[in-house]
């Protein structure tokens, strides 16, 4: 089973060089059934790497580009007045595909962005008094860019907490840079091909089940989340005033299951407390709440869950 993860890192590495923190974090959300958030600037191969997990897997992909005009019905679709036959007909909008990026998502006013809280939660759409079940797999990529400031709407707290990771996307190195200069002119990027099907995904899904977690880790990522609500328990009195609200229920349900992905994608049959620091930024940094004293002082949620990380007792 694990070779057909190869498979399928080797497929998106034909036209994504670098990038492993955000392929893995894709593959993750993607046999957890969970949604990811991506930031970062543009030209750093978001779309082309959600199109490309897409191309190998098999599957329907879509993109909407999120603007301030947008309408919900441009994404879940509409009821339509068809005049020949005195009747009204659905017309399925983009978010019918098994993989939707939804691009700049924070460029939308908050009633598109809500638009997308039942569908991300209960995988069905309402359109009029019908609702439709989404066909599955249905995962959701949505990026915004940290840079532009003028023209975004900020994606309230329910709709972060509905995103299993956020994964921060930063520079390619300057040889894999040098790298996807060189295939991009000499048009040396190869063709992608689906090397797994639905059916395979869904046993990748339920092989990641088996992977063993001891109780004591299971025990430290609770002891993890707890102390992004209540430092001070923890020795972290500094942590105190910079934290409004501390990771949600959701953080220690998420976490249960990326940890579990990251050791099979790792090639492992247990998880270790090595892959419980290596996601846990990505699912806890859009989950925490700063006071105002912590933007006041430049504090960022990544050095929070850093001191975590450094002061909670790994078993």
């Amino acid at each position: 089973m694990v070779s057909k993860i190869q498979k399928i890192k080797k497929e998106v590495s034909k036209v994504v060089v670098g990038q492993e923190k955000m392929i893995d974090g894709m593959l993750i959300a993607l046999l957890c059934d969970g949604h990811i958030l991506i930031e970062g600037v543009p030209g750093l191969a978001k779309t082309t790497t959600v199109n490309a997990l897409a191309s190998s897997l098999g599957l329907g992909f879509k993109r909407v580009q999120f603007t301030p005009d947008l309408l919900p019905s441009d994404i879940l679709g509409a009821e339509i007045y068809d005049p020949q036959n005195n009747s009204f007909k659905i017309k399925k909008g983009p978010i019918f595909t098994n993989l939707l990026l939804a691009d700049e998502i924070n460029r939308a006013p908050a009633k598109v962005q809500s638009a997308l809280l039942e569908v991300m939660q209960e995988k069905q759409v309402t359109l009029g008094d019908a609702s439709f079940k989404l066909d599955l797999p249905f995962f959701v990529m949505a990026t915004q860019n940290p840079v532009e400031q003028e023209g975004v709407y900020q994606l309230p707290e329910a709709q972060l907490d509905r995103f299993m990771l956020k994964i921060v996307v930063d520079y390619n190195t300057k040889d894999e840079e040098l790298e996807i200069a060189r295939r991009i002119s000499s048009g040396a990027f190869e063709k992608i091909s689906a090397v797994i099907d639905a059916s395979e995904l869904q046993e990748l899904k339920e092989a990641i089940k088996s992977v063993h977690i001891d109780e004591e880790v299971e025990k430290y990522i609770i002891e993890l989340v707890s102390a992004t609500r209540n430092p001070k328990d923890y020795g972290l009195e500094e942590l105190e005033d910079f934290i409004q609200f501390g990771a949600s229920p959701r953080v220690s349900i998420d976490m249960f299951k990326a940890v579990k992905a990251m050791a099979y994608l790792r090639a492992k049959e247990f998880v270790t407390p090595i892959d419980v620091a290596y996601v846990a930024k990505e699912v806890m940094r859009h989950r925490i709440v700063l006071s105002y004293e912590a933007e006041a002082e430049g504090i960022t949620t990544d050095e929070i869950i850093q001191k975590v990380l450094e002061t909670v007792a790994i078993p």
